[in-house]
């Protein structure tokens, strides 16, 4: 099972992976613009960050909420 820390870590990697795609002039035109496409409405890190605080703050609240996906802190 994936935990909030390595999901947060994944969608990272994964918002910095498609950056290098977007910028590598090596790659096929359309391969880039994917990338960039994708790139537009990715989160990145401090988003992830932020909405690990949120998720965790939110457990502390008295009412009833789901499980964090995502944390405050990424392991690397």
């Amino acid at each position: 099972m994936t935990t909030p820390s390595e999901r947060s870590r994944a969608v990272v990697q994964t918002h910095e992976f498609l950056n290098e795609l977007s910028r590598d002039h090596s790659l096929p035109e359309r391969v880039r613009h994917d990338a960039k496409f994708l790139l537009r409405h990715f989160p990145g890190r401090a988003e992830v960050v932020l909405a690990g605080r949120l998720e965790e703050e939110a457990v502390t609240l008295p009412i009833p909420f789901i499980v964090p996906v995502f944390s405050s802190s990424i392991e690397e």
